[in-house]
């Protein structure tokens, strides 16, 4: 018998006393009081780096608090990106490869606003930098724009975003199909993906206008309890990127 790993939102009660990261023939595994976690579709939760693994079990460990206690998937991140890299990337990477790829045409760091003078600064200095590593680390040079019109990329922009998608892991491309849909930005997901941003760094970049408007205009709370939901999304991605690449044991 296994256990398995719930995508619903409903509460579930925990039946488990111990988790445990367990070395695998082609990798490492998770088992639940002995018995391995399965994902829904009926997957062996397995993954490639032991310090994943070892995360992947405590967060086990820590969900609901103990045995009968409810839990919910969103107290199993990184269980829920490895279910994605196992069971929807793996067997066919180019829809995610597409989608992701599609947010460059709308990438966040390519939209200007005009006024105030303090937010066009800004945008230029924490934003123009990361298109220049872009340019300087890929060879792709994305268009920039003034208002919220949509303006085509370059052909052999996107030609390049795509490849460079093609040629990183199932587990950074689940990685990304978080990271890049909170952030808005290819741009920003790449960077953070290849370690030339950190997650905090990240979603400062990214919630630049927000926090400029908060500034000028005061607090808001809906706005700022959506901007901490973005920042964890963010470092959950991150910290999967990070325990993915981690050496091991």
């Amino acid at each position: 018998m296994s256990a398995t790993a719930d995508n619903g939102t409903a509460g579930r009660r925990r039946f488990w006393t111990d988790a445990e990261a367990v070395v695998l023939e082609d990798g490492f595994g998770i088992r639940l009081d002995g018995r391995p976690v399965r994902l829904p579709g009926g997957t062996v939760l397995r993954v490639g780096s032991h310090a994943l693994a070892r995360a992947l079990a405590d967060e086990w460990q820590a969900a609901g608090g103990g045995k009968g206690g409810l839990f919910t998937p969103a107290d199993l991140p990184l269980t829920r990106i490895a279910g994605t890299m196992l069971e929807r990337i793996a067997p066919d990477r180019s829809g995610t490869v597409k989608t992701l790829a599609g947010y460059a045409e709308g990438d966040l760091l390519c939209y200007r606003v005009r006024a105030p003078s303090l937010l066009v600064a800004r945008q230029r200095a924490e934003w123009d930098p990361w298109l220049d590593w872009l340019r300087a680390r890929h060879g792709i040079a994305l268009a920039v724009t003034e208002g919220v019109m949509p303006i085509a990329q370059p052909a052999e922009a996107m030609a390049g975003l795509r490849a460079v998608l093609e040629s990183v892991s199932d587990g950074v491309l689940a990685a990304l199909g978080v990271a890049v849909p909170a952030l808005g930005s290819l741009v920003l997901g790449l960077a953070l993906a290849e370690g030339a941003l950190a997650g905090e760094q990240a979603t400062a970049c990214a919630t630049l206008d927000e926090r400029t408007q908060m500034e000028l205009w005061g607090q808001d709370a809906q706005q700022a309890e959506r901007l901490e939901a973005l920042g964890r999304d963010v470092e959950e991605a991150a910290l999967f990127l990070r325990l993915l690449s981690a050496p091991g044991p």
